[in-house]
């Protein structure tokens, strides 16, 4: 391993941006499994609550099914964002900053 990548990784601007990585990643996988696992729970425990029409065909499951996967969708959009906006940018001012 050549200095240059030895100094980005012994840094502590390094360890603040990983662990920042990491809480971004948790918080949104939490989020995520509320969303996956509050809907199985509420298929398993309160059927009728899910079977409750909300027009002449359509249940109450259906558009909350939908809500989920679209909620999935908006915490993955939610992390590009982030990741594009934010940890790139810091990863590439620290680059710049060791490698000087």
């Amino acid at each position: 391993m050549d200095a240059a990548a030895r100094r980005v990784l012994e840094s502590a601007e390094f360890s603040r941006l990983i662990r920042r990585r990491w809480t971004v990643s948790l918080v949104l996988t939490a989020c995520l499994f509320l969303l996956y696992y509050g809907f199985i729970l509420l298929v398993g425990l309160n059927k009728p609550f899910l079977a409750t029409r909300i027009g002449e065909v359509v249940t109450l499951g259906i558009p909350l099914g939908m809500a989920v996967i679209v909620g999935a969708w908006m915490l993955t959009a939610l992390y590009v964002l982030w990741a594009n906006r934010r940890w790139d940018a810091d990863a590439r001012a620290l680059r710049d900053r060791v490698e000087r």
